[in-house]
C-alpha cells in the first residue's frame, strides 16, 4: 500500500549557516550552535531585540520587509562574528576587543556590527545595482534602444549575482558554509513536513527551502530588473539615485512575497517559488551527519518541535 505523502505545515523558524554552525531564530529567541575546534557542540541562546524598537511597524505590510532585512543583517554579522571567534587565535581576538572597548566602551559590539552593514549594503548596492547599470551604459552609442539597454543593464545584473554565488562556493570556506546551510533547510523541512528531528529524518529532507535568504535575494534582483525596465528618466544622476531609493520598496515587495510562499503551497506560488530554489542548489550543499547534529542542537534550543509536531494544524 503507498503511503500518503504528509502535507508540510508553516513553523515560523527560520536561520542561517555560520562558520561552523548554524542559527536558528524563533520569534524573539535566537540560538547558535558551533561545532567547536575539540569537536563538541557549542550553543548559546540569545533574545533579539529588532532595531526598529516597534512592535506594531513590525507587523505592518511592506514596512516590515524593510525591518526584516536589515535586522536580518544585523543578526547575521553578529552570528557570524560570534561562531568566527572560536576559530580566532586567542591573542588577536583579545587585542580587538581591547582597542573596540577603549574606543566605544559599551557600545563596540553594536558600532561594529552597524558599520559593517552599512559596509555590506554599500558592497551590495555597488555590485549588483550600479556596475550593471554602468556596464550597460557603455553600449549607449551601439544600441539605441532605451528599452534593449534596460534589458541588457537586466540581464547582466543576474549574470554578475549568479557569478558571484558561483565563484564565493569556489572558497573552501564558503562550501562548508553552504554545507551548513544545507543542514538547516534540511532541519527546518523536516519538522514542517511532519517528521521527528532525528539525524535520519534530517538526511532525507530536501535541502531547498521557499523561505530561504537566496530566493530572497533572487526576488530583489528580478524584481529590480522589471521596475528598472519601465521606470525611465533622463538624467543620468537621476537614473542612479532612483535605482539606489527604489531598493528598500523592492526588498519590502520581496519580503512579501518569501512571507506568502512559506505560507501557502498552492501551483502559483510554486512557479514563483521554482528559480529561487534552483539557484539554492548553488548555495547549499548535502551536510554531513556532524553537521546536521548541529543543525538539531540549534532548533532543539529555541524550538519545540515535538510540541509543534503534536499540536499543529496550520498545513501550506
Amino acid at each position: 500500500m503507498k503511503r500518503k505523502k504528509k502535507k508540510a505545515r508553516y513553523s515560523g523558524i527560520g536561520g542561517q549557516a555560520v562558520l561552523e554552525g548554524i542559527m536558528m531564530k524563533n520569534k524573539d529567541r535566537y540560538s547558535v550552535a558551533i561545532r567547536t575546534p575539540e569537536g563538541d557542540i557549542d550553543v548559546t541562546v540569545e533574545e533579539y531585540e529588532s532595531f526598529s524598537r516597534s512592535k506594531t511597524l513590525t507587523q505592518v505590510p511592506f514596512i516590515r520587509g524593510v525591518i526584516n532585512f536589515i535586522d536580518s543583517l544585523i543578526l547575521g554579522i553578529r552570528t557570524l562574528n560570534y561562531s568566527a571567534s572560536f576559530y580566532e587565535e586567542e591573542q588577536d581576538t583579545h587585542k580587538k576587543d581591547k582597542i573596540l572597548d577603549r574606543i566605544f566602551k559599551d557600545h563596540a559590539e553594536k558600532v561594529l556590527s552597524t558599520i559593517t552593514v552599512i559596509i555590506s549594503i554599500a558592497f551590495a548596492v555597488g555590485l549588483f545595482i550600479l556596475l550593471p547599470y554602468y556596464l550597460s551604459r557603455l553600449l549607449e552609442k551601439v544600441i539605441v534602444s532605451d528599452t534593449a539597454i534596460a534589458i541588457l543593464e537586466g540581464v547582466l545584473r543576474v549574470f554578475i549575482f549568479v557569478m558571484y554565488i558561483i565563484l564565493i562556493s569556489c572558497m573552501k570556506d564558503i562550501r562548508r558554509v553552504f554545507m551548513y546551510h544545507g543542514a538547516e533547510h534540511k532541519c527546518i523541512n523536516c519538522i514542517e513536513n511532519g517528521n521527528p528531528l532525528t539525524v535520519e529524518n534530517v538526511r532525507r529532507s530536501s535541502r531547498e527551502h521557499k523561505r530561504c535568504g537566496t530566493s530572497f535575494l533572487f526576488f530583489v534582483v528580478f524584481l529590480s530588473v522589471i521596475l528598472f525596465i519601465f521606470i525611465r528618466v533622463e538624467e543620468p544622476v537621476a537614473r542612479v539615485a532612483i535605482r539606489i531609493l527604489l531598493i528598500p520598496v523592492i526588498a519590502s515587495v520581496s519580503y512579501e512575497i518569501i512571507r506568502l510562499a512559506g505560507r501557502t503551497n498552492n501551483i502559483f506560488v510554486r512557479i514563483l517559488s521554482a528559480p529561487g530554489m534552483w539557484l539554492q542548489r548553488l548555495t547549499t550543499r548535502e551536510p554531513d551527519d556532524t553537521m546536521i547534529e548541529v543543525g538539531i542542537a540549534a532548533v532543539d534550543a529555541v524550538f519545540d518541535w515535538k510540541e509543534y509536531l503534536s499540536t499543529g494544524t496550520d498545513e501550506l
